[in-house]
């Protein structure tokens, strides 16, 4: 989970936006929409939620892992590595 203020106030914004996407996918199959825009619609969600897995995992590695007895900059690398993969995992 995202601790600091601007971390947490970033993964809450792209929560409200998930929400926004939801709420304007319902409508448009309750609108009885064309199903382009729909599945469109659907993996603009699903990027969204990625985009939030990767963010809150990214934080969460940050926190866990890399040992206090290595350099900030051997953490710093390992992080952005694990990080990577994650991303591209996710895609």
């Amino acid at each position: 989970m995202p601790h600091s203020p601007q971390e947490k106030k970033r993964v809450l914004a792209r929560v409200r936006r998930i929400s926004g996407q939801c709420g304007a996918l319902e409508r448009a199959l309750e609108a009885g929409a064309d199903c382009a825009p729909v599945l469109q619609q659907i993996a603009a969600i699903r990027g969204a939620v990625n985009g939030l897995m990767s963010e809150v995992m990214e934080a969460h590695i940050r926190e866990e892992f890399g040992p206090a007895t290595i350099s900030d900059t051997q953490r710093a690398e390992r992080v952005s590595e694990l990080a990577g993969l994650v991303r591209s995992y996710l895609k």
